[in-house]
């Protein structure tokens, strides 16, 4: 499995890290547009059906849950529709959580990267995490980290982008992402580098098969992974 994000140029983790940092903050302003406009707002329904697939947590009675990588809050969002009392939301880099706290006043958000959460051992119900999974510097160690903080019995769930099996399907896919995506991105949001490396980094990232051999070797049980829109996407639930 690679080991984590690796944006041209960078040579350490730290580098990985402070490159997707200010990227995400670059694109922040307009990043929740293009994801509606670049998925044809099918990613409002891959949010929704993670949020109605751990709705069983999200309705406990006392249930802590956060969002990881949570940009602006979309996932949230969903959670909280589902019936969520509690939902925490964090995320390093700092214009998206401006963002988020425009949109969410009362959330309780906080700034902190998802491999060093400021959290005590066995202190949450649920972890999810979209589209943020992947821009982590160490793969391991964030679902290490993951793990870290979960009660035994909690649920981590992990929406990513994936790659779809069906040839003709996977050949139109990576055309798309490959010549159409970055222009529309890069002319929305004025950087064409961010939306040239959000689809490479899809290529890159381990298949929905390999994430689940490594969740599975991290310690999480009943890992069990669910491809959505035809392999675009995939969403990895599993127990602590």
């Amino acid at each position: 499995m690679n080991r984590g994000a690796t944006p041209t140029g960078a040579r350490t983790e730290q580098e990985a890290a402070a490159w997707v940092r200010g990227m995400f903050g670059r694109v922040a302003g307009r990043y929740d547009l293009l994801n509606h406009l670049l998925s044809a707002n099918i990613d409002r329904y891959w949010r929704a059906k993670t949020a109605r697939r751990v709705s069983a947590v999200l309705t406990r009675p006392e249930a802590v849950c956060l969002d990881l990588c949570c940009g602006t809050g979309d996932l949230m969002i969903a959670l909280q529709n589902r019936g969520c009392s509690r939902i925490l939301g964090s995320d390093f880099c700092h214009p998206m959580l401006r963002i988020a706290r425009a949109r969410r006043p009362a959330a309780e958000l906080f700034e902190a990267d998802a491999l060093c959460l400021p959290l005590r051992d066995s202190s949450l119900d649920l972890i999810t995490v979209a589209f943020g999974f992947r821009n982590l510097a160490n793969y391991r160690r964030g679902i290490d980290e993951m793990l870290r903080v979960l009660k035994p019995g909690g649920v981590a769930a992990i929406l990513e982008f994936s790659q779809p099996r069906n040839r003709a399907f996977a050949f139109l896919y990576e055309l798309y992402s490959r010549t159409i995506l970055p222009v529309i991105g890069g002319l929305i949001s004025g950087s064409r580098d961010a939306y040239a490396y959000l689809p490479e980094s899809v290529r890159k990232f381990p298949s929905a098969a390999e994430l689940a051999e490594q969740i599975r070797s991290a310690g999480f049980r009943e890992v069990r992974h669910e491809p959505m829109t035809g392999g675009i996407v995939a969403l990895h639930i599993a127990t602590a």
